[in-house]
């Protein structure tokens, strides 16, 4: 059985009949599916990157070009569009998630390595290859045609590249360069590849650059230290460039078409000429932090008529208040569009909100929003529920959702309390692995802080953290090998 287990195949396959369990048995769609969906017929038909609005097809940038790219792929490749694709487009996923699944092993390997005793390297990969197979929150989502799979993929093989680059530092030597040049600029080579990698994961995902900030401060730290500061900048500059090359047709075309150098996605995702609703989303902010709300309250807005009953008592601290959103609402409600008076109404709501409470605003709402996208049960994607309490009513109600939502939860409590103890053992180790862990845990933390600050907080965003932490997590496994 041991060796069984220590064959990769074996996981792999594993892999392969969980992720085609949910993608038979699970599939599932969102609102950003359609919009997908959308985007990408419109470019293959007439080769405009644009959305159906009113009906003229027009072009937009709210969404990066990659996913859509990769949907006319396979639009073009099966003969079919839009929802008739979407069985094909899993399966693609499914194949770029196990490739996914082998990088992250491979991380965690180079992570194992960067210890005295790296002789326990090629355990700790197919540890890790298991947890990443086995990972049903990742798995989960090659059943829904959305970026995150290839937002993942992408942020493994940068992080890979990137932790390379502490890897060659602290004395490791690259097999795969043949000449000598390569092996003496073997960082410079690293940081390249990893700003490159960072920007194609920036085609699916805007804030996929985020893990180059968390390098960009790890480095300038560790050179200047090392009084090499002049090198670590050009680790930075390269870095950054060759962040930028994939990007720039995308620049190029948002330049010429809609005349914007934008190099991202806009923040808001707003149509040209459509409000932002600033104010609306500041009000927001003052009491939302669960996923549960948003589709209640925001991702009804300029859809369907929001009602004030359906809105937390959390976002009211008076009685008037909540009459004034009353008041402010029932003009929205006659014609399902927020005018800028509106939004001017909620932004003045917002300011007074903050002015009362400004810690719970900046501090504790922020805080209850991390807390929420990394430890809800992540059950979107299936017909369950969520509900676990009340306990003896569940347990008589619904049964099985109450134990399928609380073995959800508990796994997600074993990834990360796994990398947390794999981050505390690592930092223990040696100090090129004390780099890395930084790092990783760096990049985690920007990442977290950042989706903070977004008014719909989805625990989704937060799934391309999971291969630094199974990378790390994998090395507890090391550390009862080398124990025995």
């Amino acid at each position: 059985m041991k060796r069984v287990f220590s064959n990769p195949i074996v996981a792999l396959t594993a892999g392969l009949c969980l992720r085609l369990f949910f993608v038979l048995k699970f599939p599932a769609s969102s609102g950003d599916t359609v919009l997908y969906e959308q985007i990408a017929t419109n470019w293959l038909k007439h080769h405009i990157f644009g959305m159906d609005v009113g009906g003229v097809v027009t072009p937009v940038d709210l969404r990066m070009p990659g996913y859509p790219a990769f949907l006319v792929l396979s639009y073009a490749l099966t003969g079919h569009t839009g929802a008739d694709a979407r069985l094909w487009v899993m399966l693609a996923q499914t194949f770029v998630d196990l490739l996914c699944c082998i990088f992250v092993a491979g991380l965690a390997g180079l992570l194992a390595s960067l210890k005295p005793a790296a002789g326990t390297s090629r355990r700790v990969f197919v540890v890790a290859l298991w947890l990443c197979a086995l990972c049903p929150f990742t798995a989960n989502y090659v059943a829904v045609p959305l970026t995150e799979v290839f937002a993942s993929f992408f942020t493994t093989l940068s992080l890979g590249a990137l932790t390379a680059v502490f890897w060659a530092q602290y004395g490791g030597r690259p097999s795969l360069f043949r000449s000598e040049w390569a092996t003496i600029n073997a960082e410079s080579i690293f940081a390249l590849l990893g700003g490159f990698l960072a920007g194609l994961g920036a085609l699916f995902r805007p804030e996929t650059p985020l893990l180059l900030v968390a390098f960009w401060i790890i480095s300038t730290f560790i050179w200047f230290r090392r009084r090499k500061f002049l090198f670590g900048l050009r680790l930075v500059g390269l870095s950054a460039m060759a962040c930028a090359l994939p990007l720039a047709p995308w620049a190029i075309r948002n330049a010429l078409t809609l005349h914007e150098a934008q190099f991202l996605a806009p923040k808001n995702s707003n149509l040209p000429g459509e409000l932002v609703p600033y104010g609306f989303m500041a009000w927001e902010k003052t009491w939302l932090y669960r996923v549960r709300d948003c589709y209640l309250v925001p991702w009804k807005l300029n859809e369907e008529a929001i009602s004030v009953d359906d809105i937390p008592a959390r976002a009211f601290d008076t009685p008037e208040e909540k009459q004034r959103v009353a008041t402010i609402l029932e003009q929205y409600n006659d014609d399902l569009t927020l005018t800028p008076e509106e939004d001017a109404a909620f932004a003045q709501l917002a300011r007074e909100r903050t002015a009362r409470h400004p810690l719970r605003t900046y501090l504790w709402l922020p805080a209850a929003r991390a807390v929420t996208i990394w430890f809800t049960p992540r059950i979107e994607l299936l017909p369950i529920s969520g509900n676990v309490f009340p306990l003896a009513q569940m347990r008589e109600d619904d049964p099985v959702d109450q134990k399928i939502t609380s073995l959800y939860f508990v796994l997600n409590l074993l990834y990360v309390g796994l990398g947390v103890w794999g981050a505390t053992w690592l930092w223990r180790a040696h100090p090129a692995a004390r780099v890395a862990v930084a790092f990783l845990a760096l990049f985690i933390m920007l990442r977290t802080a950042f989706l903070t600050t977004l008014e719909t907080p989805e625990p989704r965003y937060v799934l391309v953290c999971f291969p630094a932490l199974i990378a790390m997590g994998a090395q507890v496994f090391a550390r009862r090998s080398e124990g025995q």
